[in-house]
């Protein structure tokens, strides 16, 4: 079956004799044994849920996945990976990360003496450099967050192996409908569930998808011991956010394509991060390894106070620290996301303070058009009152304009 038809037809309550064609919520911590000496299939929810498990099969299915594991939270998720670094341990990260995740790897480094370097993973032979023989895990973002950078899967995953080390990537930007990096060379997946898996912005979630059994049964005792899984409700409300995914997905990439053409023109608008555009660096390889560029990007205007403004002039999109819901949203990273990282540490990794981050949902295109424009004009009141009015661009042919994307 093709992606859009697996992400409805798949067994949706395993050995039920009613044959529901909803996925049951079995809303119940523990479950009753049929002696004292065998378990069965269940006996506690922090172990094993019906749901969950119906939801994670369903995960494993659409990643490519031997098997996959749902989390009560990104970050839990992602701490779950980090666990499988010893103490004492190397481990390679992209330089641009969510800002969490920054955090939770200066935690571990103080914690148990994780040594962690940085690279650019969009620069293969930097990258490459930061790697050593007691490098156990790399992990990176494509694209990344929040300056969309792409990187390249296979080379990385072929360089990350030559060390012994294991690839982690966080695709919660793009997610399994646009890009499998399990197919691309990757040893484990993680995504916000929280993001463009759920999209309605109703629970907070993570996910992780191995390759192999090994890892499974690894991430499976982590899970377990450390009691992080995600609840029978909330996997209930996961599994019914992803069939609509798709669908969200296609019309959220139709509105972010116009979103960014239209900020690539915009004359107060110095550069835009999205590779859907023909002037992003990483373009053609994200068509090589993806089947979209999704609907994040980002944009900067040269003036930090200009950038607040337009955020806040908007009526549309709220202004909200996450992102990949069916509404539209915008936040300045510096300020919110990322602002756990040092601002100098920011500098170094040329993160824009400037930085605006929008998450395009699927309302009308125009809507967020007319939106936007009227943040920018309500940012510059006295350009409006002079009469400067920027018209929406129309045609494709504003992608190679004068205004680069990065």
């Amino acid at each position: 079956m093709r992606f859009e038809t697996r992400l409805l037809h798949f067994d949706a309550a395993p050995g039920d004799p009613y044959a529901p064609v909803s996925t049951p919520i079995y809303q119940t911590a523990t479950f009753a044994q049929e002696s004292a000496v065998e378990l069965g299939a269940y006996d506690y929810s922090r172990s094993g849920n019906p749901t969950r498990t119906v939801l994670e099969s369903q995960l494993a299915r659409l990643e490519g996945a031997e098997r996959a594991f749902a989390f009560a939270s990104g970050m839990a998720a992602v701490r779950a990976v980090l666990s499988l670094v010893p103490a004492g341990g190397h481990v390679v990260a992209g330089d641009d990360l969510y800002g969490g995740t920054c955090r939770l790897l200066s935690t571990l480094v103080r914690s148990q003496g994780i040594s962690v370097s940085y690279a650019d993973p969009a620069d293969l032979d930097a990258f490459s450099d930061a790697l050593r023989t007691d490098t156990s895990l790399v992990l990176i973002e494509t694209p990344s967050n929040p300056l969309l950078r792409v990187a390249d899967l296979r080379a990385l995953a072929a360089r990350t192996h030559a060390v012994g080390a294991r690839l982690a990537v966080d695709g919660s930007l793009l997610p399994p409908c646009l890009q499998t990096p399990l197919a691309l060379g990757a040893d484990l997946v993680v995504h916000s569930a929280t993001k463009f898996l759920s999209g309605h912005s109703d629970l907070t979630g993570g996910v992780v998808a191995v390759a192999d059994e090994t890892l499974a049964r690894e991430i499976a005792f982590l899970q377990n011991a450390e009691g992080t899984a995600l609840s029978p409700f909330e996997s209930w409300l996961l599994l019914r956010g992803l069939k609509t995914l798709a669908l969200r997905t296609e019309r959220q990439q139709a509105n972010a394509e116009r979103v960014a053409r239209f900020l690539a023109a915009h004359p107060l608008v110095r550069r835009v991060h999205y590779p859907g555009l023909p002037g992003h660096t990483g373009a053609a390889l994200n068509t090589r390894q993806a089947r979209g560029a999704g609907s994040v990007l980002s944009f900067e205007t040269g003036d930090p106070e200009l950038s607040r403004r337009v955020a806040e002039g908007t009526r549309l999109f709220t202004i909200a620290v996450s992102f990949g819901s069916v509404g539209s949203t915008v936040s300045l990273p510096c300020r919110m996301s990322h602002a756990s990282i040092p601002a100098a540490l920011r500098a170094e990794r040329r993160l824009p303070e400037d930085l605006v981050r929008l998450s395009v949902g699927i309302e009308d295109a125009d809507d967020l058009l007319e939106d936007l424009e009227a943040g920018f004009r309500r940012a510059r009141p006295a350009a409006a009152d002079q009469g400067e009015v920027f018209a929406f661009p129309a045609s494709s042919a504003l992608l190679g304009g004068a205004h680069p994307s990065g």
